[in-house]
Order: C-alpha cells, then sequence, then structure tokens
C-alpha cells in the first residue's frame, strides 16, 4: 500500500464510524469505476480508436470543436 493512502485511511480511522463508511463508500466505487474504465479501454479494439480518431478529425475540420485555449485559458505565472 501507498504511504499516501496508509495516510489517509490512519486519518479515516479517527472519524467517527458513520462518516468512515460513507467516506469507505466512496472509495469502493471509486475503485470500481476505476476498474471498469481499465476493462473498457483493455477491450478498445484499433479500428475502434480508429474511428474515434476520425470522428474527432471530421468535427476539428468541420469546426465542430473548441480549441483548447478557449476552452481553458493558460493560467498566468503567480
Amino acid at each position: 500500500m501507498r504511504t499516501l493512502l496508509q495516510r489517509a485511511i490512519a486519518a479515516i480511522e479517527k472519524l467517527p464510524p458513520d462518516v468512515q463508511d460513507a467516506i469507505a463508500t466512496r472509495l469502493l466505487a471509486e475503485a470500481a469505476d476505476e476498474q471498469a474504465w481499465a476493462a473498457q479501454f483493455e477491450a478498445t479494439t484499433d479500428a475502434q480508436w480508429d474511428r474515434m480518431a476520425e470522428k474527432v478529425s471530421r468535427a476539428i475540420d468541420e469546426g465542430g470543436s473548441t480549441p483548447l485555449d478557449d476552452a481553458l485559458p493558460p493560467c498566468k505565472p503567480s
């Protein structure tokens, strides 16, 4: 187990049982979601990736996309 996770669990253990259960429920849901995404990515074929890339290229060519700098303006150094 990673050190950061150990620290998080140690902090959670100090909380009331109902709060521990709520956090545990969220963590288990997050872990299940991560596993589902990983399985979905692993199952994606090269042909499927190619079709997705074609759709993205077509959307860009047709002006159906927003430049990244417009969607997420660059941060200015502080």
